[in-house]
């Protein structure tokens, strides 16, 4: 059975997969229990999973704290028995480079599965991005946003299209996220992935 527990630090999502080796298991209050089975397996099988959720708490803390991921960067990934794969799109090709050497070095981390993409380069693209980030974060629904250190919201603009990740407090300031980059001149289309953080507080 196939364990998925999903959680969210600052700007990074991560997903932190068990795979107990045996059927009837269930995950309460974010422990495996099995019942009826006269096997340390499951104790196994927890054990890993609460290292990963040790490790994935890492590697958060770790990008967050990488110079150059910026509001236009998205990264997300999963860790399973230490091996980690990440993905998300990055503006730059470094960062993706820089970012999979970062998490490799962490202690715990047995391999790292590259998969975050780069961005194309476009003049129009980085315009959008600077224009739905400046109304966003001039709003006075976000300037308590915009004084962070990481702010939270990121613009992920692709070709004219839009994805908005990371957290916010409110329904209200996540459709007023979406409104600001729908009405952006030149945007094309807008994808909302902006999650709650009250709901990102039940799935840890």
């Amino acid at each position: 059975m196939r364990v998925l527990k999903s959680f969210s630090i600052a700007l990074l999502a991560f997903a932190v997969v068990g795979r107990p080796s045996l059927a009837g298991a269930t995950l309460e209050n974010d422990r495996v229990t099995v019942s009826h089975v006269n096997s340390v397996a499951p104790d196994v099988a927890v054990m890993r999973s609460e290292g990963d959720a040790i490790l994935a708490n890492e590697i958060a803390n770790r990008i967050r704290q990488y110079v150059f991921y910026t509001i236009y960067d998205d990264v997300e990934g999963s860790v399973h028995d230490g091996v980690v794969t990440l993905t998300g799109k990055v503006t730059m090709p470094h960062k993706a480079s820089d970012i999979g050497n970062l998490v490799a070095r962490i202690p715990g981390v047995r391999e790292v599965e590259n998969k975050i993409a780069t961005l194309p380069v476009s003049t129009f693209d980085d315009q959008l991005r600077v224009s739905i980030a400046r109304q966003i974060y001039r709003d006075p629904m976000f300037w308590n946003y915009a004084i962070q250190v990481n702010p939270p919201i990121h613009i992920v603009v692709e070709n004219g299209h839009v994805t908005l990740t990371g957290v916010v407090n409110s329904e209200v300031e996540r459709r007023k996220a979406e409104t600001v980059a729908r009405t952006t001149f030149g945007v094309f289309s807008v994808d909302n992935r902006l999650r709650l953080d009250s709901e990102m507080r039940s799935t840890q």
